[in-house]
């Protein structure tokens, strides 16, 4: 993907994560923006801290050196959206740091605080944080993040989803306190986003209020405000004025919702590969984790709700898999670097442009050719036509192709697989109802009414007969998926109409590679002076 900075970098890392229950209260990071079905991002909220105060003068400077015993300040802070980039950025600065003596330190949500306290004690020259985290351990008044006028570099990836209001409270009472007056007024500021100067028409519930439609301009401006950059800033612009690269072949299915299930196993039958499918909402997610498990196609799913450990264990696995299936919320959307993503599918529309944007861009990195496929319901469609304006699409995007002889055996495995998980997850459901309802009247030391319960209606023999309808489905679907539905399986990663793509990428590589050096020289101009 092109990317957009004023000024520069991408990052990535690798740290082993000890899972808080219950402490982790999710860094208000992108995870906490994902939503059920339909739903528009919540609000953040932040703690109010009555009187606070922050030192910046000597006297913080003094309090920090007796601290630490040896006079190391922080002099590069990097903020990202989400935990998983957070990693990933630190894994990049520890490679390019390391034959040096640069220390770096990870602070996020899905971590114990004591260890990332600890972690802190050791000074680091360079921070990687999400905003919630950081914000909880500035409050504290670790010693290392008193004195922040000695920071020589600020870092903000995804920095116009960073700045949108209600997703990063804590982001705000951050930048408030890093652009005071006693600022170091040599610290360069660093803003990077694929989207950064995407502009879109606002919705008309907010145009009826008499708002005026964003342009280039005016969003860079807005942004810039935010992020505290008072003078001219340096804009270095590497994005297509169709915002995805000319290595992403897009494609559509127009479906009906129902149907969509029916499409997307075709597809992981037919075109196998390292492939992620985005969904808007974590029960969205589940549920296809679910169907995909009793179809055997081995998915690994990725969502705010799971533990910080689990996530990253899950993008491991995905990264080292060649063929492999990563069920995903937006919150792997942004910046992650994982290689060799051949397939990204919108199992659901993204609501914005520059989701969609985001979410394709998993795909064709670094010259390497990808396909992202859109199934587009009914209720997508508005949606769609929003993307499809903002990017400036010359011409329709192609229809997927599809054998429709195939489809009757795809559509007999996946309303058995329905059936399966349907029964499945009405009878956990319940056994997770009755358990806490059990469990709350234990500790409460009180007697659990029975009509309470769910299911204690049904007897023995109706539990048993359903347990034996179940077994029987689930070898009647383990014949069929033994069965071949194609004749030939296409080893081709990227299929359209034409069997192939028919791509010219070269010249706006080479353009990329001589925006590149020119930068690196201005670079060294820079040291010299």
């Amino acid at each position: 993907m092109g990317s957009e900075s004023i000024t520069e970098e991408d990052q990535e890392d690798n740290v082993e994560a000890e899972d808080e229950e219950g402490q982790d209260r999710g860094d208000s990071d992108e995870d906490a923006s994902e939503d059920d079905e339909g739903e528009d991002e919540r609000l953040g909220c932040v703690q109010v801290i009555e009187n606070a105060e922050f030192d910046f003068g000597p006297a913080a400077e003094a309090e920090e050196e007796s601290a630490g015993g040896q006079n190391q300040p922080l002099l590069g802070l990097v903020l990202t959206p989400t935990r998983e980039l957070a990693v990933q950025v630190k894994h990049h600065i520890d490679a390019v740091a390391k034959f040096t003596d640069i220390k770096t330190a990870i602070v996020v949500g899905g971590m114990a605080q004591q260890k990332q306290r600890r972690m802190l004690k050791r000074r680091p020259q360079i921070i990687i944080a999400t905003p919630g985290r950081l914000w909880d351990l500035i409050k504290e008044r670790h010693p290392h993040l008193l004195n922040l006028r000695q920071l020589r570099c600020l870092v903000i990836d995804e920095a116009d989803r960073m700045v949108e209001r209600g997703h990063f409270a804590e982001l705000e009472s951050l930048l408030e306190m890093l652009n005071t007056v006693h600022f170091n007024p040599t610290r360069q500021t660093f803003v990077f986003s694929a989207t950064l100067t995407m502009a879109h028409s606002l919705p008309t519930r907010l145009l009826q209020k008499k708002k005026k439609n964003l342009d280039q301009r005016n969003k860079l401006e807005i942004l810039m405000e935010k992020v505290g950059i008072k003078s001219k800033p340096k804009i270095i612009d590497l994005t297509r004025k169709e915002a995805t690269v000319e290595t992403l072949t897009e494609t559509r299915i127009h479906c009906q919702k129902e149907e969509k299930d029916f499409y997307l196993y075709y597809f992981l039958l037919q075109y196998p590969g390292r492939t992620m499918v985005f969904a808007n909402s974590i029960d969205c997610i589940k549920r296809l984790n679910s169907l995909l498990v009793i179809l055997d196609c081995t998915p690994l799913p990725l969502h705010a709700n799971m533990h910080q450990k689990q996530r990253l264990k899950n993008l491991e696995r995905f990264a080292e898999r060649e063929s492999c299936v990563l069920l995903t919320t937006d919150v792997a959307a942004r910046g992650l670097d994982i290689p060799n993503v051949q397939h990204v599918i919108h199992y659901q529309v993204p609501r914005t442009s520059e989701t969609y944007v985001h979410r394709s861009g998993r795909t064709a990195r670094a010259t390497k050719e990808g396909l992202s496929l859109l199934l587009i319901g009914p209720d997508d469609m508005m949606n769609f036509r929003k993307i499809y304006k903002t990017l400036g699409k010359d011409e329709e995007l192609p229809m997927f192709p599809i054998e429709t002889k195939c489809m009757e055996a795809i559509k007999e495995r996946v309303n058995l697989a329905r059936k399966i998980e349907k029964i499945e997850f009405h009878n956990s459901r319940e056994k997770q109802h009755n358990s806490w309802l059990k469990q709350a009247a234990e500790a409460l030391e009180v007697d659990l009414d029975d009509d309470l319960l769910l299911g204690r209606t049904r007897d023995e023999d109706t539990d048993r007969e359903q347990q034996k309808m179940v077994k029987g489905m689930k070898k009647h679907l383990k014949h069929l998926i033994s069965q071949p539905v194609f004749k030939n399986v296409i080893k081709t990663k990227y299929p359209t109409q034409m069997g192939k793509l028919s791509l010219s990428h070269m010249p706006h590589f080479i353009k990329i590679c001589f925006v590149l050096k020119r930068i690196w020289g201005l670079f060294n101009q820079s040291q010299c002076s």
